[in-house]
C-alpha cells in the first residue's frame, strides 16, 4: 500500500502539497475583491487566496500598521491589493471602505466579511448588554450592512459573490463563548435569508464554518495542549488547520465554478461533527 502511495505522489507531484502560485488559475482575473479585517489570520489568506488567482484586493483592519505590512507582503507576492483602515461597526468607516474601492478599483465584485470580535470569556449568563450589542453590532450587524453597501456596486458590473466567514461555534457552542457562539450562528441564518433576493441580482452569498484554525485569534484554544487534544478527538483529521485551509475554500466560493452554489455553508472543520 505504501509503495501504491508513493507511485501516486511521484507520477502527481501536485498530489501531498499545496499548489504552487504558479498552479492556481487566474479565474478571478478582473474582479476587485473587499476582504475584511484581512491583515492576519484567514483574512490575510483569504486575501492572497483571491489575490493569487487573479483579483485586486482591498485588505483593511482597524490599525494602518498592520494594513501597510499586510500590503507589502501581498505585493511582494505579486498581488494587486491596496488597504486602509476600516473598524466595520462604525457607519463611516464602512462608507469609507466601498467608496475607496470604487474610487481606485472602478467597482466591487466580491465581498468577504471576515471581521469578528469576542470581548467576553466565560458564563454565558454572566455577559451584559453592552458585550451583546459589541459582539452583534460587529460579527452580524455589520455583516449585513456592509453586503448592503456593496450590492449596488455589484449591480453595475452584473452580478458578484459575498462570503460571509463563521464558525464551526455556529453549530457547537463553545464552553465560554455563548455570545460569540450565538453571533455565528446568526451568520447561517443571514447568509439563508440573503440568497434568494440577492439572486434577482445575479449575486450569491455562502458562508464558510471554520473549524479551529491556527490564527492569534483562536490561540487560546490551541495553545492549551489539553484542550487542543479535546478538540482533536472530535476530528477526523488529527491537525489544526490553517488559515490556507479556508482561503482556498472562499476563493472557490467566489469563483465561476461556484456559480450554481448559494446560500449554502461550507463546513471546514478536519471533519468535526457540524449539526444544528
Amino acid at each position: 500500500m505504501l509503495k501504491i502511495i508513493t507511485r501516486s505522489l511521484w507520477s502527481n507531484p501536485v498530489a501531498g502539497r499545496r499548489m504552487m502560485s504558479h498552479d492556481i488559475p487566474q479565474n478571478l482575473s478582473g474582479k476587485v475583491a473587499i476582504v475584511t479585517a484581512s491583515t492576519d489570520g484567514i483574512g490575510l489568506a483569504a486575501a492572497e487566496a483571491l489575490g493569487q488567482r487573479g483579483a485586486h484586493v482591498v485588505v483593511s483592519s482597524r490599525r494602518q500598521a498592520n494594513v501597510d505590512k499586510a500590503v507589502s507582503l501581498l505585493r511582494s507576492k505579486d498581488i494587486k491589493v491596496i488597504g486602509t483602515t476600516c473598524n466595520v461597526g462604525k457607519a463611516e468607516d464602512r462608507d469609507k471602505l466601498i467608496n475607496m474601492t470604487i474610487e481606485q478599483c472602478g467597482g466591487v465584485d466580491i465581498l468577504v466579511s471576515n471581521a469578528a470580535v469576542n470581548p467576553f470569556f466565560g458564563n454565558i449568563l454572566e455577559s451584559t448588554e453592552e458585550v451583546w450589542n459589541k459582539i452583534l453590532g460587529v460579527n452580524v450587524t455589520a455583516s449585513f450592512l456592509l453586503t448592503k453597501l456593496a450590492v449596488p456596486h455589484m449591480e453595475k458590473r452584473g452580478g458578484g459573490s459575498v462570503v460571509i466567514v463563521s464558525s464551526v461555534a455556529g453549530y457547537q457552542p463553545m464552553q465560554g463563548l455563548g455570545p460569540y457562539s450565538v453571533s455565528k450562528t446568526a451568520l447561517l441564518g443571514l447568509t439563508r435569508a440573503l440568497a434568494p433576493d440577492l439572486a434577482h441580482s445575479n449575486i450569491r452569498i455562502n458562508c464558510v464554518a471554520p473549524g479551529i484554525i491556527k490564527t492569534r485569534f483562536s490561540a487560546a484554544l490551541w495553545e492549551n495542549e489539553g484542550v487542543l487534544e479535546e478538540f482533536l478527538k472530535q476530528t477526523s483529521i488529527k491537525r489544526l488547520g490553517q488559515p490556507e485551509d479556508i482561503g482556498g475554500v472562499i476563493a472557490f466560493l467566489c469563483s465561476d465554478e461556484a456559480l450554481y452554489i448559494t446560500g449554502e455553508t461550507i463546513t471546514v472543520t478536519g471533519g468535526m461533527n457540524c449539526r444544528l
